[in-house]
């Protein structure tokens, strides 16, 4: 080994240890555990020089050594071996998974299965309604004058809005209305709706364009131009199982920023297909979060990504398993949502 090769070993070494045993890692407790192949004298001069490049601290007087956010960044891109899930793991996805209702039980299920398999705080973004596409429009008589609207994605997500008609309308006109709204729309992505809608008014015969007009501002109003994002959170309690130097001695900022649907957005959302980003610490433009890490990638069918999925904890954190199963969660996921 040269020397370079050697302390990135210990900096692996001291990163493992701490992730698992909470403590500052000491040169000692490295030689007895680990095959570096050299006296622990050598170990302490490598932490020297590797605390003194800002990978590794000590956290007080006479303690062991622990990573920083550069250390743990440097760990992720140059020495974490993302392994497979095992098939005994993937069968446990497999199982969670199966015999999920709709989209609402499937998004339920896949963020109580990321809390679990990785033990932190599981975010899940709901297919947004801004990537999605119109499956189909179903148009349901409530009474003579008023119509229940229901939008169903190619996602598998339901929007439903109530449409007051202008007038009574009978069983007749409304199924020219359903079948004129799905000729113009089915298919087609809900970004590239509102000239769609338009025309759908512009080509309505003349005895049908009040009723067509008064349908199509509900689309465009409740559909379209509110493009309403949902999450799913669990596993919270998760944030309370570390040691006193995670987040800080404190979790209150990082509850406070769970409380904001922005701010999680911001963290799972606008990813590339079949990509996982992992923010550590200070890389967080979230002040909040700076003593936290994210690992979050996009899903979808194919290679079209619908929404973000991902986890937050400590940046005590076991980034080989957790990128792992957040690959993979994310995947089975868009491998369900394409064979709906």
């Amino acid at each position: 080994m040269s020397l370079d090769d050697r302390k990135l070993e210990v900096l692996r070494a001291i990163v493992e240890d701490y992730v698992e045993t909470q403590e500052p890692v000491g040169s000692k407790a490295l030689v007895d555990r680990h095959k570096l192949g050299v006296s622990p004298a050598t170990v302490r001069n490598d932490m020297a020089v590797l605390e003194e490049e800002g990978y590794i601290r000590q956290p007080h007087t006479s303690a062991g050594r622990v990573p920083t956010d550069a250390g743990y960044r440097l760990f992720v891109d140059r020495l974490t071996k993302i392994k497979p899930l095992s098939p005994a793991e993937r069968r446990a996805i497999e199982r969670f998974m199966v015999g999920a209702v709709d989209l609402d039980d499937v998004v339920h299920r896949t963020v109580r299965l990321l809390a679990q398999l990785t033990r932190q705080v599981a975010v899940v973004q709901y297919p947004s309604l801004s990537r999605s596409a119109v499956r189909h429009l179903e148009l349901v008589p409530i009474s003579t004058t008023r119509l229940m609207l229901v939008m169903i994605t190619d996602t598998g997500r339901v929007e439903q809005r109530l449409v007051e008609m202008p007038g009574p309308v009978g069983d007749g006109e409304v199924w020219e209305l359903r079948l004129r709204v799905n000729e113009k729309l089915a298919g087609q992505r809900l970004s590239d709706a509102p000239p769609l809608v338009q025309k759908l008014v512009e080509e309505s015969a003349p005895e049908r364009r009040a009723a067509m007009t008064c349908l199509a501002s509900v689309l465009l109003e409740t559909l379209v131009e509110r493009s309403e994002e949902r999450l799913a959170l669990a596993g919270t309690a998760n944030l309370t199982r570390g040691g006193v130097l995670d987040f800080q001695g404190t979790l209150r900022p990082v509850l406070e920023a769970l409380e904001e649907e922005v701010i999680l957005l911001k963290l799972i959302g606008d990813l590339e297909p079949r990509t996982t980003r992992v923010l550590i610490g200070d890389e967080n433009q979230i002040d909040n979060l700076r003593s936290a890490s994210v690992v979050s990638s996009g899903y979808g069918p194919g290679t079209t990504i619908v929404g973000g999925l991902g986890v937050l904890g400590p940046t005590r954190m076991d980034y080989p398993g957790t990128i792992a199963t957040v690959r993979a969660v994310a995947r089975y996921v868009g491998d369900l949502l394409a064979q709906n």
